[in-house]
C-alpha cells in the first residue's frame, strides 16, 4: 500500500511538470505562427491543462475501469469550478469579457444536455456518443479561432521577458518530454489510485471524483494561481471553463470512443446511484453559480467563490461520509 501511494504520489507530480512543458512548449510554438494569446489560451493552453484528464480517463477506459474515466471527467469540472475558480473569483473578483465567455458557456450546457441524456436515460456511454463528442470539440475550437481572429483586439501583447527565447526545436522538444511526461504519470496515477482504492475499500468513482479529479486538475490551478499573481485573473477563469469544455467533449470522447461504458454505479444515497443524485446535479450547479450571475452583471462576485468552496468542502465530505 505505502509503494502504491509513493507512485500514486510520482504520478502527480508526472502529471503537473508534464502539462507545464507541454503548455510551454505548444504556446511557444503556436506564438510563432503569430496567433492572438486569447486563441491560445482557449485551444493550445486549456488543450494542455486537460491533457491529464484526457491520458487518465483513456487509460482507465482501456483497462475496462470506466468509473475512472466517468469519475474523473465529472470530477474534474466541481474541481475546476468549486475549487480552482472559487479560489480566483474569491480572492480577486471583478469585471468579465461577456462577449467572449458566452460561447464556451453555451458549448458547456450544451455537452451537458447530451451527457445527462446518455447517463439518466441511455444507462451507458456508446462509441456514437463518443464520437458525437469529439464532432462537438472540432466545432468548438473551430468557433473559438474564429472568434479570436474575428476580435483581434481582445489579443493580449506578450509578456516581456529578460530570458532568452527558445527556439523552434526548443519548443517541440519541451512539448513531446511534456506530453511523455504526461502519458507516464496518468498511467501511474490510475493503476496506483486503483490499487489504493481497492486496499482502503473505496468504490474506484469515490477516488476519481476526488483526489484523482484533484491531482488532473492541478495544471489548471496552477494556471489561476498564475494569473492571479500576474494580476490577470479573468485568464484563469477562461481557461476553467474552457477546460470544463473539453473535460465533458475531449476527456469524456476519448474514453467513450476507446471503450464505452455503462453508467457506474458506487455508492448509493437512498437506494439510488450517488452519481445521478448528487454528482451530475452538483457540477451543474456550480457552473451555473459560476457563469449565470457573471453574465447578467458583467463581473464576477466575491460570494460567489466563497459559496462554491463551501459547495465543494461539502461535496468531499460527503463522498467519504457515504
Amino acid at each position: 500500500m505505502l509503494f502504491s501511494i509513493l507512485l500514486f504520489a510520482v504520478g502527480l507530480v508526472l502529471l503537473i511538470k508534464g502539462g507545464d512543458w507541454f503548455v510551454d512548449g505548444a504556446t511557444g510554438i503556436a506564438r510563432r505562427f503569430h496567433l492572438p494569446d486569447i486563441v491560445v489560451g482557449a485551444t493550445v493552453v486549456s488543450i494542455g491543462t486537460t491533457l491529464p484528464e484526457v491520458m487518465v480517463s483513456a487509460t482507465g477506459a482501456m483497462l475496462g475501469q470506466g468509473a475512472m474515466a466517468y469519475g474523473n471527467a465529472i470530477g474534474s469540472i466541481i474541481c475546476n469550478t468549486a475549487l480552482i475558480a472559487a479560489i480566483s473569483v474569491a480572492v480577486n473578483p471583478g469585471p468579465v469579457n461577456t462577449k467572449s465567455m458566452k460561447m464556451p458557456v453555451l458549448f458547456f450546457f450544451g455537452s451537458a444536455a447530451i451527457y445527462c441524456v446518455a447517463a439518466y436515460i441511455m444507462g451507458e456511454f456508446t462509441r456514437p456518443l463518443g464520437l458525437i463528442m469529439l464532432a462537438i470539440f472540432v466545432v468548438y475550437l473551430i468557433f473559438t479561432v474564429r472568434q479570436g481572429m474575428n476580435n483581434p483586439e481582445e489579443a493580449e501583447e506578450e509578456e516581456a521577458s529578460d530570458s532568452k527565447p527558445r527556439t523552434f526545436l526548443q519548443d517541440l522538444f519541451w512539448l513531446v518530454v511534456g506530453a511523455a511526461l504526461i502519458a507516464v504519470g496518468a498511467d501511474l496515477l490510475v493503476e496506483h489510485g486503483t490499487i489504493i482504492a481497492v486496499g482502503l475499500g473505496v468504490p474506484e468513482t469515490v477516488i476519481a471524483l476526488t483526489f484523482v479529479a484533484l491531482g488532473t486538475s492541478l495544471p489548471e490551478l496552477v494556471t489561476t494561481i498564475t494569473s492571479l499573481r500576474k494580476g490577470h485573473a479573468s485568464l484563469g477563469i477562461g481557461n476553467v471553463i474552457g477546460a470544463n469544455v473539453f473535460n465533458l467533449v475531449l476527456v469524456s470522447g476519448v474514453a467513450v470512443t476507446l471503450a464505452p461504458f455503462e453508467v457506474p454505479v458506487g455508492n448509493l444515497i437512498f437506494g439510488h446511484n450517488a452519481s445521478l443524485v448528487m454528482d451530475i446535479p452538483i457540477m451543474l450547479t456550480v457552473m451555473l453559480l459560476l457563469t449565470v450571475p457573471a453574465l447578467t452583471t458583467k463581473k464576477l462576485h466575491r460570494w460567489q467563490g466563497i459559496v462554491l468552496l463551501a459547495i465543494y468542502a461539502a461535496f468531499c465530505i460527503c463522498q467519504f461520509a457515504m
